[in-house]
């Protein structure tokens, strides 16, 4: 009878469970649902490019192919989205987004007023490239190679404090002496392009090689900017004389710093999702990401844009923060220093 009433009540709970471990398949869970990816920029930018093809093609790589809906959060440089997407995201899978590459690192980099998120925390799921940013300057000013940023001022414009737009010009000019002025608070790149056209800046500075061939192939075509310097680790080959930050070092201080400072090109169009989701949908949406960065379809459609599409994978990134986030603090705090 004991027996009888166990092997019962063993069933019971076998029923009970039998839906929970259920819906812990990829497949069933997403079956019929919307995943809706968040853009930290405003519409029209390399961010936002790159976003929208991955949504146009990923669910049929995620297990029950649900409906992938992007959507823009701008802010801050896409630091609201991160804070967003820490904190206040559903944390089931069921959205993830696409931040600036450097706005993970602001926190190490002693520039985390406003950030409320450890970078080490977030699932990563890949990034679409990695990248080579330049600096470039608007045909009327007359500049033409890096070395004149020495002496002569150039106007850029920036997205926010944790922008690339907005640190990397701010680290040339405290550690090469370079004489950029910045002007901030444009809600995305596209922006920027826009505020050159009408002259209220006259340059950009951190901005994607990739980027800058997608979206403005007929500047480069018509001559209308002059690319300056390269902002990486390793130079593009499209670029074989424009010199490389890097290269400009003179201290084993300034290749350390440098190194901290450029290693986010690395991931140069991150996607991430919130903490705390189950493995099996972050391992779930890490492999819709790379198998999406494989589909004939994507990738001509990647082709029509201009877009690079080199992948680096979600685990390639989680270990790269993680690594980064080593960095000996004494160097951590003059990078952070420098960009203040």
């Amino acid at each position: 009878m004991r027996l009888s009433k166990l092997a019962g009540s063993l069933l019971a709970a076998a029923v009970l469970l039998a839906p929970c471990a259920y819906a812990q398949n990829p497949s069933d869970f997403y079956k019929g649902k919307t995943v809706e990816l968040y853009i930290g920029y405003s519409v029209g930018g390399g961010y936002d490019i790159y976003a929208r093809l991955l949504a146009k093609h990923m669910g049929k790589h995620i297990p029950g192919n649900p409906n992938v809906v992007p959507k823009n959060m701008e802010g801050a440089g896409s630091l609201r989205l991160a804070n967003w997407l820490y904190n206040v995201a559903p944390k089931d899978g069921t959205a993830f987004g696409i931040i600036g590459r450097g706005t993970g690192f602001d926190p190490l980099l002693g520039r985390g007023r406003g950030a409320q998120f450890d970078a080490t925390k977030y699932n990563w799921i890949g990034s679409a490239n990695d990248e080579v940013s330049v600096c470039v300057a608007w045909h009327s000013t007359g500049i033409r190679r890096f070395e004149e940023l020495m002496t002569k001022e150039l106007t850029v414009g920036g997205t926010g404090a944790a922008a690339d737009t907005d640190q990397f010009p701010r680290i040339m000019n405290a550690m090469l002496g370079t004489k950029m002025k910045i002007v901030t608070g444009y809600p995305g790149g596209n922006d920027v392009g826009l505020a050159m056209e009408r002259g209220e800046v006259n340059g950009r500075c951190g901005w994607s090689w990739s980027s800058v061939k997608a979206t403005h192939q007929k500047w480069l075509d018509e001559k209308k900017i002059n690319v300056l310097i390269q902002l990486a680790l390793e130079k593009h080959p499209d670029l074989p004389d424009v010199p490389l930050i890097t290269d400009l070092a003179t201290t084993d201080e300034q290749r350390a710093i440098f190194k901290l400072i450029f290693a986010r090109q690395v991931m140069g169009r991150p996607f991430l999702a919130p903490p705390g989701l189950p493995r099996e949908r972050v391992a779930a949406l890490r492999k819709g990401f790379l198998d999406t960065m494989k589909d004939k379809d994507f990738l001509a459609d990647a082709e029509k844009a201009q877009l690079e599409i080199t992948p680096v994978a979600g685990e390639d990134i989680q270990r790269l923060v993680s690594e980064t986030h080593e960095t000996p603090p004494e160097i951590a705090k003059k990078a952070g220093d420098l960009l203040k």
